[in-house]
């Protein structure tokens, strides 16, 4: 491998962030079929790809967004995989500081909950992107299938990246799976995981101007001889 394709790896990893706000205009067919078609060379386990993914445009996007605000409104959920929602620890103190940075770029008090409300019903708006990925797993697979969606779900993000497109990815959106499918046609032995908003960045906003942090090698990475 060339140092050169080392250097375009390294800044196409590097450059990939959760973007929270998009401009409306929607990406071509064409670059739709490229960008998921390179994600389709994700490593499963046997080969199995044991992932259903349905994306949302046009009025099926904006239904599915009005369907889950209404949800978040009325308490009306339907979930297939349980939510932890709940951490402790260092991972707590991540989650504090990942809400911290993203709400100081936004100008947003940490007493201001009427503002910190409306930027979390913004993700079922899918922060403004035109596009929204639904990620599935038939049945009856489980957390080792899982696995091999989060690996494809990662080689996609990083394809919208080299093909200049931000993303977000979000268990939010897997708040009522039943709606999801019944919107995009999806039979029911396919089970929402979460869902990836995503078009081009909004540059300007004011939530794009976040930036989080990650742990250092050696607390999460251990080499043993």
């Amino acid at each position: 491998m060339s140092e050169t394709a080392v250097q375009i790896f390294t800044q196409i990893v590097e450059s990939r962030r959760s973007t929270r706000g998009f401009k409306q205009d929607a990406v071509p067919q064409d670059l739709l079929d490229k960008v998921f078609s390179l994600a389709q060379h994700a490593p499963s386990n046997c080969n199995t790809q044991p992932w259903q993914v349905y994306v949302l445009s046009g009025e099926a996007r904006d239904k599915a967004s009005q369907t889950l605000t209404d949800s978040i409104a009325s308490g009306d959920f339907s979930m297939d995989f349980d939510y932890q929602g709940k951490y402790e620890g260092v991972y707590k103190e991540r989650q504090y500081d990942a809400a911290m940075q993203l709400y100081s770029a936004m100008g947003i008090a940490r007493e201001d909950k009427a503002r910190r409300n409306d930027a979390f019903i913004q993700n079922f708006n899918f922060f403004g992107a035109p596009h929204v990925a639904f990620l599935f797993l038939p049945e009856p697979f489980g957390i080792r299938e899982a696995a091999d969606l989060g690996m494809y779900a990662q080689n996609l993000m990083l394809s919208m990246t080299a093909h200049g497109l931000a993303s977000c990815p979000q268990t939010a959106l897997s708040f009522n799976a039943d709606a999801i499918r019944e919107i995009a046609g999806v039979a029911p032995e396919n089970k929402l995981l979460f869902g990836i908003s995503f078009g081009y960045e909004d540059i300007g906003h004011a939530a794009n101007k976040c930036r989080v942090g990650r742990a250092d090698l050696d607390t999460v990475v251990h080499f043993v001889q």
